[in-house]
């Protein structure tokens, strides 16, 4: 006897769910779970972190991705402006820029603010300046194509609307554009957030005081000083998710209730055909 679409779809998710239960239960008996307690969830180094590891750590690690988010942000929008602009050499420059650091891994950029500063300009950057800097440059290449793309989004008719009322290229640009722009990007920015977050944690290669010690220093530091295992570490990252989770389920809500997925999402009415209309006496 043939088995119905249904019967086969409920077959495989029984077989499915059977081979992971077996799997589950050969880990239970293979895994050694005292040892994985006392490299991963060993008690005493997490409670010897604390509170350093909120107060310092996390602190730093927000303070180096706000600054280096906003002033990627500003770079970013600039850069995007040049990359729609009508002059060329402006749309080359940004090109050149956006693909030259984009195409290269961000800890160079860390590694050449922190070493290559001081030698080639004789500047003495502190950890926050270096940390945001080379955040900033680095967020600004990728912002600056999710603003290009919102820019783009908007309908030219309205711009064209503007200017026909006799509005100036730049005040349309600023009051009409750039706003509804922003308004569809804002949940990709705050995916750049996010990435910048977890790049936040490349300026370990520079070297700092414990005072501006992020998550990832502290984490590593941890494992030297406690002799503890992986658990420093897996604090640092229980820390990292308390900013990306946030984060995350905030641009889930933002993508949600933004104007083209509800547009989509809003059913359309049916149309009725009133007696008189239809010739219904």
């Amino acid at each position: 006897m043939a088995l119905s679409n249904r019967d086969r779809a409920r077959l495989s998710l029984g077989i499915q769910a059977a081979i992971f239960a077996a799997i589950v239960v050969v880990l239970i008996v293979i895994i050694d779970w005292t040892a994985v307690q006392r490299s991963f969830f060993n008690v005493e180094p997490v409670m010897a972190m604390f509170p350093e590891v909120i107060t310092v750590g996390l602190w730093n690690t927000v303070r180096y991705t706000f600054f280096g988010f906003v002033f990627g942000l500003i770079g970013g929008t600039v850069l995007a402006l040049m990359r729609i602009a009508s002059f060329p050499v402006y749309r080359w420059l940004a090109t050149l820029y956006i693909e030259f650091f984009r195409g290269i891994p961000a800890i160079l950029v860390f590694i050449a603010l922190g070493f290559g500063a001081s030698l080639a300009f004789g500047l003495n950057l502190s950890t926050l300046q270096t940390a945001s800097t080379a955040l900033a440059i680095v967020g600004a290449a990728y912002i600056a194509e999710t603003i290009r793309a919102g820019l783009q989004a908007v309908p030219k008719g309205q711009m064209e609307a503007a200017r026909a009322l006799g509005m100036p290229a730049w005040r349309a640009m600023l009051t009409i554009q750039i706003p509804q722009a922003f308004r569809i990007v804002l949940p990709p920015l705050t995916n750049e957030a996010i990435l910048l977050t977890k790049d936040s944690s490349l300026i370990f290669v520079v070297g700092m005081a414990g005072s501006a010690a992020e998550l990832t220093k502290m984490g590593r530091d941890g494992i030297t000083m406690y002799q503890a295992g992986m658990t420093p570490l897996v604090v640092a990252g229980i820390c990292y998710l308390l900013i990306t989770v946030p984060l995350s389920i905030l641009a889930r809500r933002m993508e949600e209730r933004s104007p083209g997925r509800s547009s989509r999402r809003r059913p359309k009415k049916k149309a009725t055909t009133s007696p008189v209309s239809s010739g219904v006496a």
